[in-house]
C-alpha cells in the first residue's frame, strides 16, 4: 500500500505497542503519521516525490535499520531517515549519520526531539520536492519525448541535478550532451556562479587550467575530453577535486564530456584513472535518436515550430508520409541533424533519405516560371531572416557557393543588410 502524500511521517518498528505510541504522540502534536511494523514493506509504501520523513528502529528482523537505510538512500539518496536506538549502540548511530541518516534519537525516546526535528525537516523535504518538480518541468520542455529512455534520463537529472557532486555525460554527438550539462548546473547549488565550456585540447600547460578555475569558482565548468589534456595538467586537477572532497566545500563543478568509449580511453593511458574515477562517480548515457525512435516525431514538430516562430510565419502541415520518412531515417547526428532538417522544412525545403526536394509554398495559380522565381525569392528570403543576413551561414544552409547565393539576392533585389538584427531603442 503506498501512502498518501499528506502523510508526513513513516513510523517503522517491529513492535506494535511502540509504534502506537509514536503515532497516538505524533497526531496529537498535529502530524498525519502512518506505521508499519515491516521492514521490507518500506520501499513499497513510498514515492521519490514524498515530501515526508522516515522515522525508524535500529533492530528488526528481516531488515534492520542499517541495511533499510541503505536500501532507501538508493531509492532516494535526500529522503530524510531518522533512526531510533538503544544507548549500547551510539557507535553504530554515529556510522549511520555518515552514511546518510540526518540524526539519531536515543531510547527511551524523548518527545521534544523528535517533534523539534521534524519542524526542521518536513519544510526541507518539501522545498526539495518542490525543486525537483520545478526542475522535472524545466527538463520536460528542453528534454523532449515519452519514450522510455527519455523519462529515464530526466528522472536521472532530476536525481542528482540538486547535487554538487562531479558528472560524467556519455552519448554521441549531437544527442544533447551538453543541453544536459547546462540543465544540471542551472539547477544545483553552485548556479551563482559561471557556467563555462572548454575543450581539453585548449588547455596546454596548469596554468591555463588553473586560470579557468579561478573564473568559474561557484559556478560549473563543461569539460570536453579531459584526456585531451596533458598529464600533468590531468594530475592537477585530479589533486583539486580531492582537495574539495577533504574539505567538503565545491567551488566548481565538473560536468565531464568524453568524446569515444571513456574506458578505452583510460585503457590506453591517454587518460589517468584517478581521474576517471573521480569524474565518473556519477555517470549517465544520453541516448541516441535511434534508441528512442518513437521521440522523433515530437521533437521534429518542436523545432519546425521554433523555426517558424522565429521566421513569424504559420507552421505547415506535415504528410504522415513524410514523417515514416523521418522515423525510418539513421539520424547519425542524431537531434543536431533533426534540428537542421526542422529548420530546412520551415522554409519550405524538404530533405527526405537519399535526395532532397523543395515543397512548393503555394498552388500553380501563375505560370511556372513566376512561381520559381517566386519561391527562389522566399526561400532564400527565409533563410535570410533564420540567420539574420550572415551570408556565409545562409550559404551553408541553403548549400549553394557565396558567389552564386549574392547573384540571386541582386536577381530579387535583396540586401542582407535589411535582415540584421537591430538595437532597440531605449526610452
Amino acid at each position: 500500500m503506498i501512502i498518501n502524500n499528506d502523510v508526513q511521517v513513516l513510523i517503522v518498528d517491529d513492535d506494535k505497542d511502540v509504534v502506537e505510541a509514536y503515532q497516538d504522540l505524533l497526531e496529537i502534536s498535529g502530524y498525519k503519521a502512518q506505521a508499519t511494523t515491516d521492514p521490507t514493506q518500506v520501499l513499497a509504501m513510498i514515492t521519490k516525490n514524498w515530501s515526508g520523513v522516515i522515522v525508524s528502529d535500529m533492530y528488526m528482523p528481516g531488515l534492520d535499520g542499517m541495511e533499510l537505510l541503505a536500501k532507501i538512500k538508493d531509492f532516494d539518496n535526500e529522503l530524510p531517515v531518522i533512526l531510533i536506538t538503544g544507548h549500547g549502540d551510539i557507535p553504530m548511530a554515529v556510522d549511520a549519520v555518515k552514511k546518510g541518516a540526518v540524526d539519531f534519537l536515543q531510547k527511551p525516546l524523548q518527545p521534544t526531539e523528535l517533534l523539534t526535528l521534524l519542524e526542521v525537516l518536513l519544510p526541507k523535504r518539501k522545498q526539495v520536492i518542490e525543486q525537483r518538480q520545478s526542475l522535472n518541468n524545466t527538463v520536460s520542455d528542453v528534454l523532449i519525448g515519452d519514450s522510455p529512455l527519455s523519462v529515464k534520463l530526466r528522472e536521472q537529472i532530476a536525481n542528482i541535478a540538486l547535487t554538487n557532486k562531479d558528472v560524467l555525460i556519455d552519448g554521441e554527438s549531437g544527442t544533447g550532451r551538453r543541453t544536459v550539462s547546462k540543465l544540471l548546473h542551472h539547477s544545483c547549488q553552485l548556479s551563482i556562479g559561471p557556467y563555462v565550456e572548454i575543450d581539453g585540447s585548449e588547455i596546454t600547460c596548469t596554468p591555463d587550467l588553473q586560470r579557468t578555475m579561478i573564473s568559474v569558482r561557484s559556478g560549473s565548468l563543461c569539460l570536453t575530453n579531459p584526456h585531451k589534456m596533458p598529464m600533468e595538467v590531468q594530475q592537477w586537477l585530479c589533486r583539486f577535486l580531492l582537495e574539495q572532497d577533504r574539505q567538503g566545500k565545491k567551488e566548481v563543478r565538473v560536468l565531464a564530456i568524453i568524446d569515444g568509449d571513456a574506458e578505452k580511453i583510460v585503457e590506453s593511458e591517454e587518460m589517468l584513472p584517478e581521474l576517471f574515477y573521480f569524474l565518473s562517480q556519477i555517470r549517465f548515457a544520453v541516448p541516441t535518436l535511434r534508441q528512442r525512435t518513437s521521440d522523433i516525431t515530437p521533437i521534429f514538430k518542436h523545432y519546425l515550430k521554433c523555426s517558424c516562430k522565429k521566421l513569424n510565419k504559420a507552421v505547415p502541415a506535415v504528410d504522415k508520409a513524410y514523417i515514416n520518412t523521418l522515423n525510418r531515417h539513421q539520424w547519425s547526428g542524431n537531434i543536431h541533424e533533426l534540428k537542421s532538417v526542422a529548420e530546412l522544412y520551415a522554409i519550405g525545403i524538404v530533405k527526405l533519405t537519399g535526395q532532397e526536394r523543395s515543397k512548393p509554398l503555394e498552388q500553380m495559380s501563375s505560370p511556372l516560371d513566376e512561381l520559381v522565381d517566386s519561391y527562389e525569392k522566399q526561400v532564400i528570403e527565409d533563410a535570410l531572416y533564420l540567420f539574420t543576413g550572415r551570408i556565409n551561414e545562409v550559404s551553408s544552409y541553403l548549400q549553394i557557393p557565396r558567389k552564386k547565393l549574392y547573384l540571386r539576392m541582386k536577381k530579387h533585389d535583396l540586401d542582407k543588410a535589411e535582415f540584421k538584427v537591430r538595437p532597440t531603442s531605449e526610452f
